[in-house]
Order: C-alpha cells, then structure tokens, then sequence
C-alpha cells in the first residue's frame, strides 16, 4: 500500500538549514497542542472543584453545567465535538452511541470526553471519576492511566509503529490488565480547527486496525502528525466502563 506520506528519514547526514526550521516549527506546534491541553486539563480541575460531579444530577444536566463553567471561566466558544458525558453502564457506549439521559447515583462512575477549543486549537481530552469506595471502580480508574502510559512509552520507541500495530498494542495492554478494550478505534490526528470533511473519515487518521502507514511519518508539508491516544477499558462483567485521552506525546522540554 503507498504511502501518501514521506517516510521517516534513516540518513545520518547533517541537518540543513530547512530541517531545522522544520524541528523548530515542530516543537512551536507541540507546544501550542499541549498549551491548549494544559487549558484544558485546568477545566477538569475545575470542575472537580465545583463538584459537578455529583449524585442526583443528571448527565444532561452536567454536560449543561461544564458547557456553562467552560464559556463563563475559559471563554469556550467552540468544542470540536458534542460534550460526551457517561456514567453508570453508559460508560461502556461507544462515542457515536446516544442513549437516554441518566441520573448519577451515589456509588457511579463517571467519564467526560471533552474538546474546547482554544483559539484555533483542539484540545482533546478524557478522564473517569469514581464516586465512592468501590474497588474495582478505583482499579479500572488507575488501570486507564497506566495502560496510557505505557502505550505511550512504546509509541515513542517504536518509529516504524503503524496504527493498526498501536490499536493491537492497547488492547493487550488492556487484557494484561483483566479488562477489554472498548473502542474501534484508539486516538486520533490532532491539530488546527477544523479538519477537513475529507480528511477527517480517513484511515490513516485514526488509531485503528485499518491504519496500515507509519504513525510517526509526517504530513505532506514535512510537519510531524500529532496523534491523540484514547484507551476505553470495559470491565468484564459488562457493568461500567472507563475513559482516558490526552495527546500521545508528552510535553517537550525547551
């Protein structure tokens, strides 16, 4: 299958002065994503300091009062995607899934998959939330973040990785764990707002078994793609499920 990017290059010969506008242009575009991730990040903060998340609301009603909280003290005017918040068994839907509104009970779990948008930049971002002592609740909670990380890890060395081999490597590091992985796909291309309609169905857009090209090859211009890694955990009885997002290349030092 050809490639419609350019291949990552093995050559060990000097940089040149473009390669080094591309690097800087690279870490500017990092750092920017990451900008409006750590925006993000801070809603989250600040909805757990709110305690939003509470018994007795509804999901409806709190997806009203983060969208509030994030116009109000983020100036949020835009979100890239409809605000998705699950709780209960709903946490095991897929994101295209719509169902009935559901009130939080008092020993939930609960997932928010959000992405405002911050001057022209996405931030795409995940995280679940447990209310009360519930064991294997707390465990799945931790399991999310762990099994991130060391996705992470192996993405980053890994540079011939495709997505379909990083869509194999999340869901056995979710097996490894006692959980499945539920999503069809695990992350996505991210960058500046919007994508075009065209570009946005493709496969080699998504962390997916279909995505047979080099995540780590760059876009046609020479810029690196940024890639979004999404881990969706199911527990094995088929109670509840989890969520965790954020951007597969951690932050760089400068």
């Amino acid at each position: 299958m050809p490639s419609p990017f350019t291949a990552p290059s093995t050559s060990s010969s000097p940089p040149t002065a473009a390669s080094d506008r591309s690097a800087v242009t690279a870490v500017t575009t990092t750092l920017a994503l990451h900008a409006a991730q750590d925006r993000a990040a801070a809603l989250f903060q600040a909805i757990e300091e709110k305690r939003l998340i509470r018994p007795g609301e509804t999901e409806e009603s709190l997806n009203r009062a983060i969208f509030e909280l994030a116009a109000s003290d983020f100036g949020v005017a835009k979100h890239w995607h409809r605000r998705v918040v699950r709780s209960g068994p709903h946490t095991r839907m897929l994101f295209r899934e719509l169902p009935p509104d559901r009130t939080i009970e008092e020993d939930d779990i609960v997932s928010l998959d959000l992405a405002p948008v911050f001057g022209e930049l996405e931030a795409d971002f995940g995280r679940t939330y447990v209310l009360g002592t519930d064991p294997e609740k707390l465990r799945l909670v931790s399991d999310l973040a762990a099994v991130f990380l060391e996705c992470r890890e192996h993405y980053a060395a890994t540079p011939t990785i495709t997505g379909r081999e990083l869509f194999e490597y999340v869901g056995l590091a979710s097996k490894r764990r006692g959980w499945t992985f539920g999503g069809l796909h695990a992350g996505h291309l991210i960058g500046a707002f919007p994508f075009s309609r065209e570009e946005r169905a493709l496969a080699r857009n998504y962390i997916r078994p279909e995505n047979e090209w080099p995540m780590h090859a760059p876009l046609p211009n020479g810029e690196p793609r940024h890639w979004i890694l999404e881990v969706h955990l199911l527990d094995p009885t088929g109670a509840f499920g989890g969520f965790y997002e954020e951007l597969l290349v951690p932050k760089p030092t400068v």
